[in-house]
C-alpha cells in the first residue's frame, strides 16, 4: 500500500512538472502529530491543509502575526474563506485561509511580492506552534 501510496505521488508530482513547467514544488511533510499536511511551493506561496476546524486555524494564525510581531495587520473574513495582510520584519505578508472540510483548513502564505519560501515555512511553524496549544 505504501508503494502504490509513494507511485501515485512521484507520477503526480512529474505531471504537474510536466504541465506547469516545475514552478510547483513538494517542500516537505510535518508530522502527524501536528496535523499538518505536506507542504506545497508554487508561485511564491507555500500552501499546506490543517487538519483543525476553520476557527481554531484562524485563531492560531493571529496568534502567531501577534507573537511575530506584526504590523499594519489587515484581515478579512468570510463564512468558510479570510485573508490577512501585515508586514513582518519589513516584508508584506499575505495570508488566505481556506475551508475544505469540517477538520481540513487550507493556508497558503505568501511574503514579499516573488515569495520567500524559508520566511513562509517559519511563519507556517508558528501557526502550527498555536494551533498546538
Amino acid at each position: 500500500m505504501k508503494t502504490l501510496k509513494l507511485f501515485v505521488t512521484v507520477l503526480m508530482m512529474g505531471t504537474m512538472c510536466i504541465y506547469m513547467g516545475c514552478t510547483a514544488a513538494v517542500v516537505g511533510t510535518a508530522a502527524v502529530g501536528t496535523g499538518v499536511g505536506t507542504y506545497i511551493y508554487m508561485e511564491g506561496v507555500l500552501k499546506t491543509d490543517y487538519y483543525h476546524s476553520f476557527e481554531r486555524v484562524w485563531k492560531a494564525t493571529e496568534q502567531a502575526l501577534v507573537s511575530l510581531k506584526a504590523s499594519e495587520v489587515v484581515p478579512s473574513k468570510k463564512i468558510g474563506e479570510g485573508s490577512i495582510s501585515c508586514v513582518i520584519n519589513g516584508e508584506k505578508v499575505w495570508i488566505k485561509i481556506l475551508y475544505k472540510d469540517k477538520n481540513v483548513t487550507n493556508v497558503g502564505i505568501r511574503v514579499g511580492i516573488l515569495g520567500d519560501e524559508r520566511a513562509s515555512k517559519m511563519i507556517h511553524g508558528v501557526i502550527q506552534d498555536h494551533i498546538k496549544g
